[in-house]
């Protein structure tokens, strides 16, 4: 297969993104590395699991995405080989590069859980991390009238860290519409020690679990599923490692997360990190040992920026070093490490966690109080950020 000047692996929002402004730049020869056939708008799955959008939505054709002029390789990639600039794919050919950007996403490792991956999508086990399991998450919890419903997130980074807090407000607030909540125990199984990593939005994350009467268990994780008797095993931390078991009528699983097994392998990967993401300065995000390298998005290395919203402030970073490397200068753009977690809290309000390396508050609204709940915030979750994402994000405009 010839070579390109440019190869992105990855034709998700980080690709599509870089791809786009490259594009508009005026680089002409720019490939994509991607099998996919349907383009996901991941954030719209929280709102389908609680009942809130139709998951027909988060979707459309990959060739609808791609920008015009790219080549498109509709391949997987298997392997990368910085030293010799190829990136073999899964027919056993390769594609040589002189400039490469990896933004390949997150690999969900459903087998850390023991007994999850046989129990995900029937009796009440689902997780909104799939475009599949998403509407069976609704089903489940549209049909629990009583009992008891946990909601479990894995220790680790993971893509969209708000998620597994989200589904259970959404699911807490149907049940408080439907007068059943008194009869639902429910459990938030979080592996930090607090509600939120930001003080200031912690406080209010606080509040919103004191109203629906979610009892949280910090500093622990789910490490097994035993369907045949419904009920978990959850490991404390805090308490020396110790064990118990919670039951469950409705369980929603957030996978551990990790660099897909291939990027862990190559010799992009950060050899001081078992989760083998690609290591990158977290302000240039350029690989620290190949300068033609650079990486975004769920694969890279750079913190507490695994979501759409760091992808958006991540990918002109990227654009403008890569140009600049290309032109032989020095990169002159620095991603601070803007992320953004919009918490839905209720069926119609939501909170918009902004921040950035120093984990303080960075709203971007002028104007608008962002650290408490808030129905505008609603609007924009559900309407707002999806026309953003198909219309601007992905065309290099936003």
């Amino acid at each position: 297969m010839p070579g390109h000047r440019i190869v992105i692996v990855g034709g998700g929002s980080a690709g599509i993104s870089v791809a786009a402004r490259l594009r508009r730049a005026g680089e002409r020869d720019v490939a994509v590395v991607d099998p996919a056939v349907t383009h996901y708008y991941q954030p719209l799955w929280t709102l389908v699991g609680g009942g809130r959008a139709p998951v027909e939505q988060s979707a459309r054709p990959q060739a609808s995405v791609m920008p015009k002029g790219v080549t498109w390789i509709r391949r997987g990639a298997v392997s990368v080989d910085p030293d010799a600039r190829s990136v073999e794919l899964d027919d056993g050919s390769s594609v040589e590069y002189e400039y490469l950007v990896m933004c390949p996403g997150i690999q969900l490792d459903w087998a850390k859980v023991t007994g999850l991956s046989d129990a995900l999508g029937r009796d009440g086990v689902s997780s909104n991390y799939e475009y599949q399991l998403a509407p069976a998450t609704w089903k489940f919890i549209r049909e629990l009238r009583k009992g008891t419903a946990v909601f479990t997130m894995p220790g680790g980074p993971i893509k969209c860290a708000g998620a597994p807090q989200k589904i259970a407000y959404l699911a807490a607030d149907h049940w408080r519409e439907q007068g059943v909540l008194r009869d639902i125990d429910v459990h938030l199984v979080l592996p930090t020690p607090g509600m939120f990593g930001v003080p200031e939005f912690a406080k209010v994350l606080e509040g919103v679990v004191a109203r629906y009467g979610i009892q949280v268990h910090f500093q622990s994780e789910m490490t097994s599923v035993n369907a045949g008797a419904k009920e978990i095993t959850v490991v404390d931390h805090a308490a020396g490692d110790t064990t118990s078991t919670l039951s469950y009528d409705v369980l929603h699983a957030v996978p551990p997360q990790s660099a897909p097994d291939w990027v862990k392998k190559s010799a992009l990967a950060d050899p001081n990190n078992p989760a083998g993401y690609v290591e990158i300065d977290k302000h240039t995000l350029q690989h620290t040992r190949y300068p033609n390298v650079f990486a975004l998005g769920d694969a890279g290395s750079s913190p507490k920026s695994k979501t759409g919203a760091a992808i958006r402030k991540q990918a002109p970073v990227v654009a403008r070093n890569l140009r600049d490397v290309m032109a032989g200068r020095t990169p002159s753009a620095s991603y601070d490490g803007y992320a953004s977690c919009p918490l839905t809290t209720s069926r119609h309000h939501m909170l918009l966690a902004e921040f950035d390396y120093t984990m303080t508050p960075t709203p971007s609204i002028p104007g608008i109080d962002t650290i408490k709940e808030r129905r505008d915030m609603w609007l924009l979750k559900r309407y707002g950020l999806p026309t953003m994402y198909w219309n601007a994000m992905l065309r290099g405009l936003a």
